[in-house]
């Protein structure tokens, strides 16, 4: 299957215009050496070898840091296949489309140096075209973001063609409206987090003022929120059950737990879940009865009219 992926071009766009007139897509970090050769087919094990290299030269940065910066360097040398689609905000409201047309080159002492060359679309995609869910997607904070549940809303809008206004495909999910409201619970509570219960003791994780914590990317997919304990002793997974079959969410904290644990906890740190959803589950309660370190929080919704 083809996939689909936004890329930040430099820290808020700032290189779009340049790769657009060179024709390529392109990651830096710092890691200044030649990556053809060493580019393994499991992202994982690039990590493990490159997040060394990266603290080395970034020491007042956290594994958390270092495992989103390297992932997105592998994805963009190697994650990436050839014919994939890239959506690449300009900086100006827009999305510049294009095609992956060959394998990773290391260009030294360039812009970006670790490049794929990319043939781009004539077409652009406006923002506000997007449905919410796309818009947030390619909103969301990081230089790299798997985007291909959106693939035929995104090859529709490279038509021309406007998005049907719901769509659902995943067989995980029950409640396709829990799961569309609480897309929009998801960026409600990281823009309130402080004033929620769990930001009294964690906080999202931050890169220079950036949240990197929402859709941390994982070996087994992007966990909801990733926060980290005003302590620093305890890295914390929330998810959001968003309309899913409760067997499923709690078997993907568990997974994204265990990837925390093993992957970006630093030797003093344990790892804690928390499952959010619209109502009560007794098929949550039961399931988290025998298993250790996860909370089940639910949350109302509510709004009023004010007569003027």
């Amino acid at each position: 299957m083809k996939n689909y992926y936004r890329i930040m071009l430099g820290r808020k766009s700032i290189y779009a215009g340049e790769c657009f007139k060179g024709n390529f897509i392109g990651a830096d970090f710092g890691i200044n050496i030649d990556l053809a050769g060493k580019l393994p087919d499991n992202w994982k094990n690039f990590n493990h070898q490159f997040i060394p290299v990266y603290l080395e030269t970034h020491p007042d940065k956290s594994k958390v840091t270092a495992g989103l910066a390297c992932g997105a360097l592998y994805t963009i040398a190697k994650g990436i296949q050839i014919g994939e689609i890239v959506l690449c905000p300009n900086g100006e409201g827009s999305y510049m489309v294009g095609e992956v047309l060959d394998k990773y080159s290391y260009h030294p002492g360039e812009i970006l140096p670790h490049r794929r060359t990319v043939r781009w679309f004539s077409k652009t995609i406006e923002r506000a075209e997007m449905s919410q869910s796309l818009q947030n997607s390619t909103g969301s904070i990081g230089t790299v973001s798997n985007i291909t549940k959106f693939a035929e809303e995104i090859d529709r809008l490279i038509a021309g063609i406007a998005p049907p206004t719901i769509i659902a495909t995943d067989k995980t999910i029950e409640d396709p409206l829990a799961f569309a409201l609480e897309k929009h619970l998801e960026d409600f509570l990281v823009q309130n987090w402080r004033q929620t219960e769990l930001g009294k003791k964690y906080d999202i994780f931050e890169e220079e003022g950036d949240l990197v914590g929402k859709q941390y990317p994982s070996d087994t997919g992007p966990i909801d929120i990733l926060a980290i304990s005003k302590d620093k002793k305890e890295l914390l997974v929330v998810e959001l059950k968003r309309g899913i079959v409760s067997d499923v969410v709690v078997g993907q904290v568990q997974r994204y737990m265990g990837y925390v644990l093993e992957e970006l906890a630093e030797e003093n740190q344990t790892v804690k879940g928390v499952i959010i959803a619209l109502d009560e589950d007794i098929r949550i309660r039961r399931a988290l009865a025998v298993t250790k370190n996860i909370d089940f929080y639910t949350y109302e919704v509510s709004f009023k009219l004010h007569k003027k």
